[in-house]
């Protein structure tokens, strides 16, 4: 359940989504149980693919389907979530946007904010090959990079390997090396605060 935010009278469902403004953004599949081997897919919708309650228009995505952006197993899953979820709910409230709990199983699909879910992406891209243990350090190497540096590599990305089964090629081989295999010094380079003045203030998206 989304916990309403003073002040805000915008509908919003799931992590940021505005179901009755929005022509983009990402819906996260989550199956029910707790197999380690079970598949999360993220796929990317425009149009009326999702509705104004949030909810798919159509199927649920095949591997071969080009909305399907990411397949990643729940191992990986669950070691990078929770985090995520905490730098979405931080945005979403300097943005005056209700905040979404993480829950390891919904109940149906998690619609998300697509400058949101552009970033989701490139961290499951960076790590759906890599070993668990190295998680860690790409979640502190990804939290380490502006919005803006994450928008653009989702760009850079989605142009030539950003369906989810076109692994370990390309820019997604470069994710990788970039922000799973890079070691993370702390104390190193500039801060993320530093990275995101240098950028401009860091606020989502919102004219879609």
């Amino acid at each position: 359940m989304s916990r309403a935010s003073s002040g805000s009278a915008r509908k919003v469902v799931g992590l940021g989504f505005l179901p009755e403004e929005a022509r983009h953004g990402f819906l996260i599949d989550i199956p029910k149980g707790k197999g380690t081997s079970d598949i999360i897919c993220v796929t990317e919708h425009r149009g009326e693919e999702i509705n104004h309650s949030g909810i798919r228009t159509g199927d649920a995505p095949s591997l071969g389907d080009p909305a399907l952006r990411v397949v990643i197993d729940r191992t990986r899953w669950l070691a990078l979530a929770p985090a995520f979820w905490d730098e979405a709910n931080r945005r979403l409230r300097a943005n005056g946007l209700p905040t979404q709990k993480f829950y390891k199983n919904p109940a149906k699909p998690v619609p998300v904010h697509p400058s949101l879910g552009k970033e989701l992406c490139i961290l499951c891209w960076a790590v759906e090959e890599a070993s668990p243990d190295d998680i860690p350090n790409a979640l502190r190497n990804w939290e380490a990079l502006a919005p803006e540096e994450r928008w653009w590599l989702y760009t850079m990305t989605v142009a030539t390997t950003g369906q989810a089964m076109q692994k370990g090629i390309g820019w997604r081989k470069a994710l990788r090396a970039a922000l799973a295999d890079n070691p993370f010094v702390k104390g190193e380079g500039l801060s993320p605060k530093a990275r995101r003045e240098l950028l401009g203030h860091s606020q989502l998206t919102l004219a879609l």
